[in-house]
This record gives C-alpha cells, sequence and structure tokens, in this order.
C-alpha cells in the first residue's frame, strides 16, 4: 500500500509539475493583444492599464506630436485647439510615436476620452496608419458624463475592413468591474 501511494503522489508531482510548466511557457509567448490609448488628462490612461493587466495585453499609449496643454483642452474656448480639431472631424492631429509591428497582434483595444461625442480625432489618426483588416477592434472610453454618442460613426471608416465591437465605457471601473463586462 505504501508502494502504491509513493507512485500516486510522484505521479501528482509530476503532473503539477507539467502544468506549471505549460503555464509559464504561455506567459513567456508574446502577447496577440494590444492596448492602445490616448489620454489628454489621465483617466483614459488608468483605465487603459488596468484593462491591459486583465487581458494579458501589450499596453501603447498613443502620444500626439505636440501635447495637449491646458489651455488646448479647455472645451468652453471655440479657439482651442481641442475645439478647432473637433469642429473639424477630417482634422489628423501628428503622433509622435508608432506601434513596432502590429501586424502580430489580433486584437486591439483603443481607448480614449469622448470630446464633444466622439472619439477625439487623434484617434482617426492612430487607425488609419495601420492596416486593421480582419483585426477584432474594441474601443473603450473614458467621459465626464456623456455616453459614446457617435463614436462609431466616425471610427468604423479609418478601418473599414476591421471587425469593429461595441465601444465600452470604462469610466471610473475597477479591475473587478471591467472583468464583469468582458466576460
Amino acid at each position: 500500500m505504501k508502494r502504491v501511494t509513493t507512485i500516486l503522489t510522484l505521479a501528482a508531482v509530476v503532473v503539477l509539475a507539467a502544468c506549471a510548466q505549460g503555464k509559464q511557457e504561455k506567459r513567456m509567448e508574446p502577447s496577440k493583444t494590444l492596448v492602445a490609448y490616448f489620454s489628454a488628462t489621465g483617466t483614459t490612461a488608468e483605465a487603459a492599464r488596468k484593462l491591459a493587466n486583465i487581458v494579458g495585453a501589450d499596453l501603447h499609449k498613443i502620444q500626439p506630436e505636440q501635447p495637449y496643454t491646458d489651455a488646448d483642452l479647455n472645451w468652453r474656448d471655440k479657439q482651442s485647439r481641442s475645439s478647432v480639431e473637433m469642429a473639424d472631424k477630417s482634422s489628423r492631429p501628428a503622433i509622435k510615436n508608432r506601434v513596432e509591428d502590429i501586424a502580430k497582434y489580433d486584437t486591439i483595444y483603443v481607448g480614449y476620452p469622448i470630446w464633444w461625442y466622439i472619439a477625439p480625432t487623434i484617434i482617426n489618426t492612430f487607425i488609419e496608419q495601420y492596416d486593421f483588416t480582419g483585426k477584432t477592434v474594441i474601443p473603450f472610453f473614458t467621459s465626464g458624463g456623456s455616453g459614446k454618442g457617435e463614436t462609431m460613426k466616425y471610427l468604423r471608416p479609418s478601418a473599414p475592413k476591421a471587425n469593429w465591437q461595441e465601444p465600452m465605457n470604462l469610466t471610473g471601473k475597477s479591475e473587478d468591474q471591467i472583468k464583469d463586462m468582458l466576460e
């Protein structure tokens, strides 16, 4: 009986070691998911970090070539940079950084704050830089009070061959709440 118990114990140890090795190897694989985001004030950046942590994705901050100042973001001033950009839907603010190898990603979460009931036009700049054909694109946003508005009306034409999903509102969501949304 002792011999059978010893053999079963050794078998269990081998199985557990193999499972642990499999999990370790899986973590070593490069991510096929990307979370790319633009954040003017840090709110969307926080949501993006939580999301990337949950889904095990690579994280990419979309950085404008010319950073936005507080004056640029003053939505009450019709002459502020953000107001002027958002009034012109064809505006494409320049981006100073790129994703090294976007082809390796199957799923791309794209995050942004809601400006004037849509995504900032810098998001169109980002999307139009790459070929999203066949990729699953999942928008997520943060907002001071409005919903997604007409976001998809203006994003879809920037990558018409992408597999677009409906946007997720991650405003103020905890990691547990985001996990629940993804299930």
